[in-house]
């Protein structure tokens, strides 16, 4: 499926890759031992390597190699066992260095694959070109003062892994798609936290658009740092249409770097595009080229999680769950484990159900995360007890729950002490029964003559009667036999 913009001169699609760029987790920086811990004071985890003073020489971080390669191994990408680090010589006033430690020519993972779970239930698989580490610049902070610009250099050094899509993208969904499985992957893998609200996961997005039926790419554009899905499929739709008034008013798109201001909702021009001859790429003389020993990556591949693609289609084969469902609860790594031990021994469909429906709306409610729920997976699977044997209904269990999330107590102690036990005893739901067929002589006389949902009104004036406590299977079935006499 791709996203077409009709055009003037005709039906435009559009083309996008992206570069998601991952802070590793590990304690140190790439090629120094200064911590990387987020929230610290400005320029107070910078060692002398970071900072470049003289004579300070870089020596890799081992922790943060293996955490690539396990990306990439949770990324069905080739590992390279020979990589290069290399110099990208650039200036920014936070790059201490006046160059980057990158990779370049031979990156430390190579080509792969993601699979993407689309609205509508299908799946689209997406290329991995590369992935290469690289070391972070600092932060130049611009609103402390008119005149001046601040520089941090507490994230210099820190290991990036950029993750560099083919440009088999063709809409906006696909992208935010691609970014939530990308993210879910590296949480899965325990590589990156994902949060790019702290920068931890950026992406940059190239852009470029071409007549239906064309097989050529264009002239691309790149949106630099975009750090949320939603403005990444903002940036994407008004790129798209940026670059289709540019053709269609007689000009050509040129090959630049652009920022995405999220309150106008547009793109604007920040420099144009280098290429790579522009960067000088040569290899760090300071560092030996990489080579990883085949068997340490197959140790590495033998400590992987099951990633989501293989949970869902276990959740799918072993639970019966629904593609849709499969998908939601695999999503996150903490909602899928929660929901096994829910599920454990008991209807998989329904604790599915109250996990991606009734948990998920209370926690958004509160904005609490699953790791933070005061209904444990263990309190949920007591509620589902409760309701399979009768103890309440489906109903009393919702008000049982509610309960259990402010309070977080046990569902069986606030059964006890608020009396919800379901009433199972027939003889005071006959009488109920029969209260209600007396006080409705008119719905009687309607479902007699065939209108067969009347009897929702009786359902519900016993309830009323029985504090809702009723067993609902023995009301209806009271009721109908008693209507049909």
């Amino acid at each position: 499926m791709s996203y077409i913009v009709q055009g003037e001169t005709g039906d435009w699609e559009v083309v996008c890759g992206l570069e998601v760029h991952a802070q590793a987790i590990s304690k140190a920086k790439l090629f120094s031992g200064a911590s990387v811990e987020f929230g610290a004071e400005p320029n107070e985890q910078v060692s002398l390597v970071d900072a470049a003073m003289p004579g300070m020489l870089p020596v890799i971080n081992e922790y943060a190699v293996e955490q690539a390669v396990k990306t990439g191994l949770g990324l069905n990408a080739k590992i390279n066992l020979h990589s290069v680090f290399e110099r990208k010589n650039y200036f920014y006033a936070d790059l201490p260095q006046g160059y980057q430690i990158s990779q370049y020519l031979h990156p430390i993972v190579g080509e792969g694959t993601v699979v993407l779970d689309l609205e509508d239930g299908s799946t689209r698989e997406i290329g991995i070109e590369r992935l290469h580490m690289e070391q972070d610049a600092g932060k130049s902070i611009h609103d402390r003062d008119p005149r001046r610009t601040f520089i941090d250099l507490n994230r210099s050094g820190t290991c990036l892994m950029e993750i560099v899509s083919k440009p088999d993208i063709r809409t906006p969904e696909e992208a935010g798609a691609y970014l939530r499985k990308m993210r879910s992957i590296l949480r899965y893998l325990g590589t990156c936290d994902g949060n790019m609200e702290e920068g931890s996961l950026r992406c940059d997005v190239n852009v470029s658009v071409r007549k239906v039926g064309e097989t050529d790419l264009r002239t691309r554009a790149e949106v630099k740092n975009v750090n949320s899905v939603k403005f990444v499929m903002q940036a994407i739709e008004h790129e798209a249409e940026r670059q289709i008034d540019v053709y269609e008013s007689g000009g050509e798109v040129v090959q630049e770097t652009r920022l995405f201001d999220s309150g106008k909702g547009e793109t604007r021009s920040m420099r144009a595009k280098e290429f790579a001859h522009d960067y000088r790429y040569f290899p760090d003389p300071d560092l030996l080229p990489l080579r990883l020993d085949a068997a340490w990556v197959a140790k590495i591949e033998a400590t992987l999680p099951e990633l989501p693609d293989a949970k869902k289609n276990r959740f799918m084969r072993d639970f019966g769950l629904s593609a849709y469902d499969a998908g939601v609860l695999v999503a996150e790594r903490e909602t899928a484990e929660y929901f096994e031990a829910a599920a454990e021994g008991r209807d998989a469909k329904q604790a599915a159900n109250w996990v991606i429906n009734n948990l998920a709306g209370a926690l958004g409610k509160l904005g609490l995360g699953i790791g933070e729920s005061p209904v444990s997976a263990a309190g949920l699977g007591k509620l589902l007890d409760l309701i399979k044997d009768g103890t309440i209904s489906s109903n009393i269990a919702k008000k049982v729950f509610e309960a259990m999330m402010e309070t977080g107590d046990d569902p069986e102690a606030i059964v006890e002490a608020q009396g919800l036990k379901q009433v199972t005893d027939t003889g005071a739901i006959e009488a109920a029964v029969d209260a209600a067929i007396a006080a409705g002589e008119n719905q009687v006389a309607q479902y007699k003559a065939g209108n067969q949902k009347i009897i929702g009104w009786f359902v519900g004036q016993v309830m009323k009667a029985t504090g809702g406590k009723a067993n609902p299977q023995t009301v209806n079935e009271l009721l109908r036999k008693k209507l049909a006499g």
